[in-house]
């Protein structure tokens, strides 16, 4: 796997690369959205890009605009900035998750691997112990026999599973969820939850909350 690390900060770049390279991925570098460009025309083996917003000659807004023209490559936009409208912004042009500075280098290599995972992944079903998840049915069954459950609860279940083991706040499931035009708040989320957890029954404990932040998935 090759990651293409574009932000304007070499101190930036040198620890998400180390922490890259310990994890035996191949490591390209651009000081800027032009660099960035150059190098996406010069290599088609690109899996991942780690853009920062805030960078001179050409941003990560102009970047990540320019990119979607042409290539369909995985995108974590890393910022200073905490703004909804900076994080409306990146996921409206495209982006696949938003990581605020100063981040957590393992948290990052978490959330690059799930999308890594995400991407490659070609089975049709998801299984543990006795839950398992069938993709090309749209449905899931617990000790062989399908449980209701909503829509919304399938696509919760389905994305918690796709990012096991990452703290997902209820605004990173707001926006991948429901949408960043759904005007709700946190509480449609905690309902949710909660009755996604009441359908999984004995399996409810995987979905575990993080105190101040939001849930995870988290298999025991």
């Amino acid at each position: 796997m090759k990651v293409l690390i574009v932000d304007d900060e070499q101190g930036i770049r040198e620890v998400i690369k180390e922490y890259c390279l310990s994890e035996n991925y191949e490591v390209e570098e651009a000081e800027n959205g032009y660099e960035a460009l150059d190098i996406l025309e010069r290599n088609n083996n690109i899996n991942i890009i780690i853009l920062d917003i805030m960078m001179p000659k050409m941003d990560g807004y102009t970047t990540l605009t320019e990119l979607r023209k042409k290539y369909d490559i995985p995108v974590i936009m890393l910022s200073a900035r905490a703004d909804e409208y900076d994080k409306l912004q990146s996921f409206n042009l495209g982006v696949d998750d938003y990581v605020t500075k100063p981040f957590s280098p393992k948290e990052l290599i978490a959330r690059i691997k799930a999308i890594l995972n995400r991407g490659r992944s070609n089975t049709d079903e998801y299984n543990y112990r006795n839950l398992k998840i069938n993709y090309l049915g749209h449905n899931v069954l617990i000790n062989n026999e399908e449980i209701k459950i909503t829509p919304k609860e399938y696509e919760l279940l389905c994305y918690f599973v796709q990012n096991k083991g990452i703290a997902l706040s209820r605004e990173v499931l707001l926006s991948n969820i429901w949408g960043y035009d759904f005007f709700g708040d946190d509480r449609t989320v905690d309902t949710h939850i909660k009755m996604l957890r009441n359908s999984l029954g004995e399996y409810r404990d995987l979905i575990v909350t993080v105190r101040g932040m939001g849930y995870k998935y988290e298999e025991k």
